[in-house]
């Protein structure tokens, strides 16, 4: 309910803002925005936490667990960027955060990637 009310609020007074200062109404966004996710941060250290406990208890290499979040974190960090460049009227520089997220996304997940093919050609008769 925080995060809609302030998201309501915010959309109520940037648009008086661009009224007046339109210059300050892209300054004013990235602001909530920022708000609105360190709002956010508890919630995603209990999911955190939630995580490595079940992977823990399923006996997951930690190495795996900590990629597998890293990548999450990584899909977030460019989602949230480029919608606030796409907010600044930046599509351009936008969808270049979405390529670049999607390329480390991929970096990282080689080596999660290599386990599972080399785990399905052991199952495979040779």
């Amino acid at each position: 309910m925080q995060i809609v009310g302030l998201g309501l609020i915010a959309t109520f007074l940037a648009a008086l803002l661009n009224q007046h200062k339109s210059s300050l109404t892209t300054l004013f966004v990235v602001f909530v925005g920022s708000v609105m996710f360190l709002i956010l941060i508890d919630q995603i250290q209990v999911v955190l936490h939630m995580i490595e406990k079940i992977a823990s208890q399923a006996k997951v290499s930690n190495v795996y667990v900590e990629t597998l979040l890293k990548i999450i974190g990584i899909a977030y960090i460019a989602e949230f960027g480029a919608q606030v460049t796409k907010d600044a009227g930046q599509g351009a520089i936008a969808a270049k955060i979405e390529l670049a997220g999607k390329i480390l996304i991929l970096v990282m997940a080689i080596p999660i990637l290599t386990v599972v093919i080399e785990t399905i050609l052991g199952f495979l008769p040779k």
